[in-house]
């Protein structure tokens, strides 16, 4: 029998240390030439989620949850350690100690998913598995903001002759930055009682917006891959944001599964 900590765990890991991974490597490439300790630190925090991967495949879904717990710390203490660093790298871009082709704002996002990453880890550690409602429209927050930040950050590498099509992520980034004020007005008007059937509507409304996103982030990849477009954005970039509004989608369906099973019970 599966156990439920074990895959949720590892599932965590294996998505998210990916994602610090290239963070590293897409910071790196944004800092000048002359800001040699910060790309090394980078390339450090490459070695080190490449380790966790390479520890990672020693596990499997019958391993031990003991083990699972104690991967589960070491690996925080990596998510930590990266969330530092990209505040550091934050605190000097915005006091002006460094001028770096990474945008303020796509440092703080990255920080922001490093935080998030640790705190899963914490909270499986825990014994939080299934979210509560109130954790459901909260961590859609984070993920819609997510995002929105990412339409910004494809509008604005964009060549600006590719008109189109940054007017389509001008769009999705005004779309999502609406969905995440309306997340937020029913996180505070949210009624104690009766909730479901706003969170179903919630949820139903997010995802339609989201895959709609996936899918103009997946013809953007495979025109970047194709050269068919003109851009500054990586094609290893472009597959990061896709993998992540897949995410975004997953974890939807994994609180609809939740809410459903409090409803049956």
């Amino acid at each position: 029998m599966v156990n439920s900590f074990v895959s949720r765990s590892l599932d965590e890991i294996r998505f998210w240390s990916r994602i610090m991974k290239e963070h590293a490597l897409f910071l790196s490439l944004g800092f000048s030439f002359g800001d040699k300790q910060l790309i090394q630190e980078a390339q450090q925090f490459i070695s080190v989620f490449e380790r966790v991967e390479e520890k990672l495949s020693t596990f499997s879904e019958t391993s031990e949850p003991e083990q699972i717990r104690q991967l589960n710390n070491q690996v925080y203490q990596d998510a930590i350690s990266i969330w530092a660093y990209k505040r550091k790298v934050l605190g000097l871009i915005l006091r002006c100690e460094i001028v770096s082709n990474n945008y303020a704002l796509l440092v703080d996002h990255t920080s922001r998913e490093a935080a998030y990453f640790a705190k899963r880890l914490r909270e499986l550690n825990e014994g939080k598995l299934k979210p509560l409602p109130e954790a459901i429209i909260k961590e859609n927050v984070f993920f819609l903001r997510i995002m929105a930040d990412h339409s910004k950050f494809i509008g604005h590498l964009l060549d600006p002759s590719e008109r189109q099509l940054v007017e389509q992520a001008r769009e999705f980034s005004h779309d999502f930055d609406q969905l995440v004020f309306q997340a937020i007005d029913l996180d505070s008007m949210r009624p104690q009682s009766e909730t479901q059937p706003i969170l179903d509507q919630f949820l139903d409304q997010n995802r339609v917006s989201v895959a709609s996103l996936r899918d103009f982030k997946k013809t953007a990849r495979e025109l970047i891959e194709a050269c068919r477009i003109k851009s500054n954005i990586h094609p290893l970039l472009a597959d990061h944001v896709y993998r992540e509004a897949e995410r975004f989608l997953h974890i939807i369906d994994m609180f609809e599964d939740s809410l459903s099973s409090q409803d049956e019970s």
